[in-house]
């Protein structure tokens, strides 16, 4: 039996400010088997390290992007993003690096506190870990939103994608 769909909860702060601590989360199983992930959209995988457990974070390159980290700011083929949905400063350096063929690039958005691409047990994201994208955060129900791409990624064609 094929679901459309799968309720998950977030384990731990790496996507803070965005989503926080034991909040429940609708991730749509449907949507890649159609087209790839985007840009800014935040994705549930299996950690490429142990494949039985999953984590959630925000997909920044995409096949054939290059991504450099430095002064806390994520530049995408050479255009800094502007993520003003970061809660706090990061630093640290990566790359440049390129994301190879079907896989991606992702980052919590707590990057100060995030196992993610950055980390050479996560490293890029084949496509095929990939389980689907956070659609709906259903509880708790004062925080019920769908998920929605942030500006950073729908205000420039380079980097929007």
């Amino acid at each position: 039996m094929i679901f459309i769909a799968r309720a998950y909860t977030v384990d731990g702060p790496s996507m803070l400010p965005t989503l926080a601590n034991g909040e429940r989360l609708m991730v749509d199983k449907i949507t890649y088997r159609l087209r790839p992930p985007r840009r800014g959209e935040i994705v549930v995988f299996r950690y490429p390290a142990n494949p039985k457990e999953s984590f959630i974070k925000r997909v920044i390159g995409v096949p054939g992007d290059t991504v450099q980290i430095y002064g806390g700011v994520v530049y995408i083929n050479g255009e800094p993003l502007h993520e003003d949905y970061l809660g706090e400063a990061f630093y640290g350096r990566f790359g440049p690096r390129t994301v190879p063929e079907d896989c991606y690039f992702v980052l919590g958005d707590n990057r100060n506190n995030s196992e993610d691409s950055r980390d050479p047990r996560v490293d890029f994201v084949p496509r095929s870990l990939i389980v689907g994208r956070a659609i709906w955060r259903y509880w708790p129900l004062p925080r019920m939103s769908i998920m929605r791409l942030p500006e950073a990624f729908r205000a420039s064609p380079s980097i929007g994608g």
